[in-house]
């Protein structure tokens, strides 16, 4: 069974480890305990959507790629394909985001 906070811990791990950056450095910046960003990275609690956007700052990760990441991880899990390109219309749309959504993309991937 696909845990969604399990997922989301993952993702949010693993941004953070990439960075370099402490639990420590991140729960100070984003305003949560140490011990409960702990366990929303190991998936044993639920971040409200309020402290997911705050954690998301604080790695200064868009939330909306975090978001993305869990769901090609969801997605692989269920046996679905996920296409590895930005459409066009969505690059150009967004803006320098948009530009830098594939790279941020990279990033963050390693799904299956």
């Amino acid at each position: 069974m696909i845990v969604l906070r399990r997922e989301i811990g993952d993702v949010l791990r693993d941004a953070r480890q990439r960075q370099g950056r402490t639990l420590r450095e991140v729960s100070s910046a984003a305003r949560v305990s140490l011990g409960y960003l702990s366990e929303v990275e190991r998936g044993q609690k639920e971040a409200s959507s309020e402290l997911l956007a705050s954690i998301c700052e604080a790695l200064d990760v868009p939330l909306s790629i975090v978001l993305r990441e869990v769901s090609d991880r969801v997605a692989v899990a269920e046996g679905l394909l996920i296409p590895d390109t930005v459409p066009a219309e969505l690059v150009g749309s967004v803006g320098d985001l948009g530009r830098d959504w594939a790279r941020a993309r990279g990033e963050l991937a390693r799904v299956g």
